[in-house]
Parts: structure tokens; C-alpha cells; sequence
């Protein structure tokens, strides 16, 4: 067989897969007692054993692995509670809408318990509906458990829905588990006082990953097993090349390139990301990931804009912060007729090249109060930095010698 011939194609598809299962990405952080996940489902597990009601936020910045959690943990629940628990999940993108929501959460409980369901039903039948069902649920030492992704939409408008939820679970016959998703960190500050005094105030913070929690993640995801059917040969080579390449992950050179990911996104999602463009970048020839296979995969999701706006546009340069046109164009005459150059442009055209700067936000005005003077004699100050314009420059094929001869001074 082809896999069997060249293993490392089967390696490829395995660490790809990987990549994008958020249930066993986040599954060593499940040992931990002072992990997210165990707390989360310490929580929800006292919920259906104790027969009580809870309510928690899980609140981070998109990306850091809250719902990704969440299922992990109701997916274990569901294994070791067999039909003892229910789940019902709204998203306030689609569900903000009080009606709408409360229509949502009849369906998928008639779905669940097999009831016909109305479509014609008002809002007050189906709180009612859903009363009862919290009821009944309860009486049947069955949990329900409601996941709000983007919870704080639904805390827009009056807030019926929490309001009837959160009431309902006052009850000591309802047994249910409310549980909050979203990016805002203020998010139970949105709630009106009835709703919050009704809520438990129980909230989990997914913070970026530390440097050891990285390493773990980096072990977990790469380290192939020997247990499946890839060579056993082929697999302890690979982890033997990979635990190398780890010491090879404290020098500097990839110090900076695991600095440079995190400044600019230290969420697990684009951790992920990184290490899929690395995976990719693998030979298959040779069957082993490099060094070389994170860099270019640093270079692949580098997103730099205002470099690729550079390209195409007439550079007009000066070393001053805060300039006018007809600063530029003398400086930009006084460079031709330095080094005779046959790159030369009239003012007419450096103008329109200005402007278009101006609409790319590469320059900007230094005030408003010259609105109604002509736009060469308004100051402009300059919106990138000088490692960012040399970079630009640098990328682009076609920038003249001159130009990048100055830049190089």
C-alpha cells in the first residue's frame, strides 16, 4: 500500500488531524485539578449527582479554547452519565432575540424527549413548555444543560429569556446547569439586577497558554504513537528527532520566532495555526520536521498589510516624523538629480501617489484644521515604522536600486 511505502504521508494526515481535534488538543490539560476543564466539570458534575443548579461564565479572548473545553467536558459527562443529562445550546449571533431563543430551546427539548413541537406557539407557551420540562426533567434526576455561546448578546434588550431561565432554576424540583460563553470580560456586569441576583457568579478565565503548558501542547500534538499503524521504526525516529528538535526549540533563533507568534496572537488558536503550517511544510522525503519548518510556517501567517500596500504605490521617503508634500517632491528631485536616475515622476503624478497613500492610512493628517488648504501645504505625519517600510520595500520585486540602495544606508 502507499501508506505503508512512504509512512510519512500517514504521519502528515495524523498530526493534521490532530491539529483540528479541539477534544484532544486540550485533553492533557484535563489532569490538572487547577485546570479549567476540571473545575468546569467538577461543577457540572455536582449538578447531576447532587441534583442541584449552577451557573458559570467561561470568559477569554476569542480562540482560547473555552468551547472547545466546554465540549470536552460535556462529552465526558455524557459517557459517564448515560442518559442523565441534556443539552441545549443557543448562540446569541443567531438566538439574541428573546422569542426567538425561547422558541429554539422548545424545539430542541421536543427533539430531545421526542414531543411534537409547534411552530405557532407565543412566547408564553413556550417559557411555560420550558417550565415544565425543567420540571419534569427533575423529577426524572435528569439534567439540562444550556450553553449560551456569545453571552453577552443575550444580555441586550430586556433580558427575558435569562430572566425566565434563571427563575425557573430557583425551583428546587428543576435540576439544570446555565452555562455562559464569551470574549467580553465584563460580560455578568451586563446583566440586569433581577438577572444577576439570580445568577451564581461562578466565573472561569482562559488565559494564554504558559511556556509550560506550551511544551506540553507541543509534545501531545507532534509525538506520534507506536501503538497504531505507522512502523514502529519509522514512529521512535521521528520522536527521537522531535525530543532533539526540542533543545533546539531554547535557542535563540526560535525564541524569536515563538516570541514573535505570541506577541501578536498568544491565543491556543493561532498556536494551532502555526503548527498546521508547520506540519504542512514537512518533507516527505525525508519523513521529520525541521527548524526550517517553523520558520517558514512563521513566515506563511505573518499577516503584514501595510507591507503589501507598499507594493505597487510610488514611495515617497524623507527622514523627517512630520512632513508636507512639497518637502517630499524637493527631496524626491533632489535624489534624482543626485544619482541621475531614469525613475522620475512630475508633481502631478507624486501628488495622486500621496493621495493614495493618504486612503492606504500608510500617512495620516496631523489635524483637521487645514481642511480647506490645498493637500500638499498639509503637515502628515507617518503611520508605519521604519523596520516595517524597509521590510515593504525589501519584498517587493519591482522597488527600484535606488531605492533600496537608500534604505540599505
Amino acid at each position: 500500500m502507499k501508506g505503508q511505502e512512504n509512512p510519512a504521508e500517514d504521519a502528515l494526515i495524523l498530526l493534521r488531524s490532530r491539529i483540528w481535534d479541539s477534544t484532544f488538543v486540550f485533553t492533557p490539560f484535563s489532569d490538572s485539578p487547577d485546570s479549567n476543564y476540571s473545575k468546569l466539570k467538577f461543577m457540572i458534575s455536582s449538578s447531576v449527582t447532587e441534583a442541584c443548579n449552577n451557573s458559570a461564565l467561561l470568559l477569554g479572548p476569542r480562540g482560547s479554547g473555552k468551547m472547545a473545553v466546554l465540549e470536552l467536558v460535556i462529552r465526558d459527562l455524557l459517557a459517564e452519565h448515560v442518559d442523565m443529562i441534556s443539552v441545549i445550546r443557543l448562540n446569541g449571533l443567531l438566538h439574541s432575540d428573546d422569542n426567538c431563543a425561547v422558541k429554539e430551546i422548545a424545539r430542541q427539548l421536543c427533539v430531545e424527549h421526542q414531543l411534537l413541537f409547534s411552530k405557532m406557539a407565543s412566547f408564553d407557551d413556550n417559557s411555560q413548555f420550558m417550565v415544565a420540562m425543567l420540571r419534569e426533567c427533575g423529577l426524572a434526576h435528569k439534567t439540562i444543560i444550556f450553553v449560551l455561546d456569545e453571552f453577552d448578546f443575550f444580555t441586550q434588550g430586556k433580558q427575558r429569556l435569562l430572566y425566565s431561565l434563571l427563575d425557573a432554576m430557583q425551583s428546587v424540583t428543576s435540576q439544570a446547569v446555565v452555562i455562559g460563553v464569551s470574549c467580553r470580560l465584563d460580560a455578568d456586569q451586563l446583566l440586569e439586577k433581577r438577572v444577576r441576583s439570580r445568577f451564581s457568579h461562578r466565573k472561569l478565565l482562559f488565559l494564554p497558554p504558559s511556556k509550560e503548558d506550551l511544551s506540553r501542547l507541543f509534545k501531545h500534538i507532534l509525538s506520534l504513537p507506536l501503538d497504531m499503524s505507522l512502523p514502529p521504526d519509522y514512529a521512535a525516529e521521528f520522536n527521537a528527532k522531535l525530543h532533539c528538535l526540542k533543545h533546539i526549540l531554547a535557542d535563540e533563533r526560535f525564541k524569536e520566532i515563538i516570541n514573535a507568534l505570541l506577541n501578536a496572537d498568544s491565543t491556543v488558536e493561532n498556536l494551532l495555526r502555526f503548527l498546521f503550517h508547520a506540519v504542512c511544510q514537512m518533507d516527505l522525503e525525508s519523513g521529520f520536521l525541521s527548524l526550517d519548518n517553523f520558520r517558514t510556517a512563521m513566515s506563511s501567517i505573518q499577516r503584514q498589510p501595510k507591507m503589501e500596500y507598499l507594493q505597487g504605490f510610488l514611495v515617497l521617503m524623507s527622514d523627517c516624523s512630520v512632513l508636507e508634500l512639497y518637502i517630499l517632491v524637493s527631496e524626491y528631485k533632489g535624489i534624482h538629480e543626485a544619482y541621475q536616475t531614469s525613475d522620475y515622476y512630475v508633481r502631478n503624478v507624486c501628488l495622486r501617489a500621496f493621495e493614495h497613500l493618504v486612503q492606504r492610512e500608510l500617512i495620516s493628517f496631523m489635524d483637521n484644521r487645514g481642511n480647506n488648504q490645498p493637500i500638499e501645504f498639509r503637515a502628515v505625519k507617518l503611520l508605519i515604522s521604519s523596520h516595517e517600510l524597509y521590510q515593504g520595500l525589501k519584498s517587493y520585486r519591482s522597488c527600484p536600486a535606488i531605492l533600496r540602495k537608500l534604505v540599505d544606508q
